[in-house]
């Protein structure tokens, strides 16, 4: 009894959605399988589950978007500085919480209002 024909997957579309960050799910619907297949088929191409081949090929997109942020920021993007200053560098906004010349705190009971 014969199944279905075998499905190709398409490695270089699938490295090229990883590096978009699409999920698992998503990459396995562009190809037309369900995603086990693609766990399976990961496996048998490349001896490993797609998670961790995920994790490999998205590498490359995460790298591009840090790279656009830098342009973006070394061009003068003041907001993309703060916030690569704060997530990179760990830089913080310096809040004073201590409070100065405040009057004292005056307590009045009800039976000596008046």
């Amino acid at each position: 009894m014969a199944g279905r024909p075998r499905k190709e997957i398409d490695w270089d579309t699938v490295d090229k959605l990883c590096a978009i960050h699409c999920t698992g799910e998503e990459i396995a619907s562009v190809m037309q399988v369900h995603y086990d297949t693609l766990n399976n088929r990961c496996n048998e191409a490349y001896g490993v589950n797609f998670s961790e081949y995920y994790k490999k090929a998205s590498a490359s997109g995460k790298m591009s978007l840090r790279r656009k942020q830098y342009e973006v920021a070394m061009a003068g993007n003041v907001s993309m500085l703060i916030w690569l200053g704060k997530n990179m560098l760990n830089q913080r906004d310096h809040v004073d919480t201590e409070v100065k010349d405040l009057p004292p705190i005056q307590i009045i009971r009800a039976n000596e209002a008046n």
